[in-house]
């Protein structure tokens, strides 16, 4: 795979086919216990500099793309993976900015999307200024979970209201 993580506007046709099967296959796969997931999509201008910011991660190969008329890959580069910075409410000296809406396509796991995808975010982040990054996730996300907390994210009291989160971190931005 040979993969390029790009800034995009979060109201482009792909984030929106990204967002839609994030919130889907969430959706599919939600704890009952937990009773029903709360669909909500932050809004694109959220995501827009300098207040934040949205990714996609392209895989540039040809292989395991739809095939068009004369045996082309439809569509060049195929989006298999994304996520949003935003900035969410100060405290005190403390800039924060929050990581939303990591995903990766089940054709991108496995590949090290989901981490190049947070390496873009965490370096804008630093760029827009920010003293932390926080998120919120799903303790039934196992993967994600061990992912945020090799890349140095530490467990934190809750910090909004999301009912569909039951694990909070925090990652101080050097």
């Amino acid at each position: 795979m040979t993969l390029e993580v790009r800034t995009v506007p979060a109201d482009i046709p792909e984030v929106d086919a990204l967002l839609d099967a994030y919130l889907d296959e969430r959706e599919a796969t939600f704890p009952s216990a937990q009773g029903s997931y709360a669909r909500k999509r932050t809004p694109a201008a959220e995501f827009t500099p300098p207040n934040g910011t949205f990714v996609v991660a392209y895989d540039d190969d040809d292989h395991d793309r739809p095939v068009g008329g004369g045996g082309r890959p439809v569509g060049g580069a195929r989006p298999v993976g994304c996520g949003g910075l935003r900035r969410i409410a100060d405290d005190g000296d403390d800039v924060r900015f929050e990581v939303k809406h990591v995903f990766v396509t089940a054709a991108g796991r496995g590949r090290g999307v989901a981490t190049a995808v947070m390496d873009a975010l965490e370096a804008d982040a630093a760029r827009l200024g920010a003293t932390a990054v926080v998120l919120d996730t799903n303790d039934s996300l196992v993967a994600a979970g061990a992912m945020y907390r090799s890349r140095g994210y530490e467990r934190v009291e809750p910090f909004n209201e999301n009912p569909n989160a039951t694990a909070w971190y925090r990652k101080p931005v050097r």
